[in-house]
C-alpha cells in the first residue's frame, strides 16, 4: 500500500537525501550539489512523497513562480512502481493543494523523450503553450522543452 506525505518548505536533511538518491536513479545531468542548491533557492517549495513502506517510490516537487502561479518542477516514479497510478495521484494531490493555496495556474515543462509524462500532463488538463528550443547543435539532454500550463478553477 502506497503512503503519501506532503511537505511545505525545505525538506529535512533525511528527506533531501532520499529525494536526491531517487532523482539520481531516474535522471542524468544534474549533480547532487546543483540540485541541492536549486532546492534551497526555491520559494514556496511544496513536495509530495510516495512511500512503499519505508522506500521512497516516487515524488513530485514544485514552487511558487510568481503570485498565483505554481511551477511543477520535478517528479518521477521508480520503474518498479510505474503504471500503478502513483504519478497521477501525486499530480492530483499537488493540484488540489495549489487550489487550496490560491494558485490560479500551474506550469511545467517536459521533453518529447518523456512521452508518458507528456501524456499524463495532457490527461490532467494541461495545454501545450509553447516550446523552448536550445540554440546550437542538439546534444543529448538539450532537446526542446515542451511548455505546458493548466488553469485552476
Amino acid at each position: 500500500m502506497i503512503r503519501y506525505e506532503a511537505q511545505e518548505g525545505q525538506p529535512s536533511p533525511e528527506v533531501l537525501s532520499e529525494l536526491l538518491s531517487l532523482h539520481s536513479q531516474l535522471f542524468t545531468g544534474d549533480t547532487r550539489e546543483a540540485l541541492t542548491e536549486e532546492i534551497a533557492g526555491a520559494n514556496g517549495l511544496y513536495t509530495l512523497l510516495a512511500y512503499d513502506d519505508q522506500r521512497l517510490a516516487g515524488f513530485k516537487m514544485g514552487y511558487r513562480r510568481k503570485p498565483g502561479h505554481f511551477y511543477s518542477w520535478l517528479g518521477g516514479v521508480l520503474p518498479d512502481y510505474r503504471k500503478q497510478g502513483i504519478a497521477s495521484e501525486l499530480m492530483q494531490r499537488q493540484h488540489h493543494w495549489c487550489q487550496q493555496n490560491g494558485y490560479r495556474t500551474i506550469r511545467t515543462q517536459t521533453m518529447n523523450r518523456w512521452r508518458t509524462m507528456l501524456i499524463l500532463n495532457l490527461r490532467h488538463g494541461f495545454d501545450v503553450i509553447g516550446v523552448v528550443a536550445t540554440s546550437g547543435v542538439a546534444t543529448p539532454g538539450q532537446e526542446p522543452k515542451i511548455v505546458l500550463e493548466k488553469k485552476l478553477i
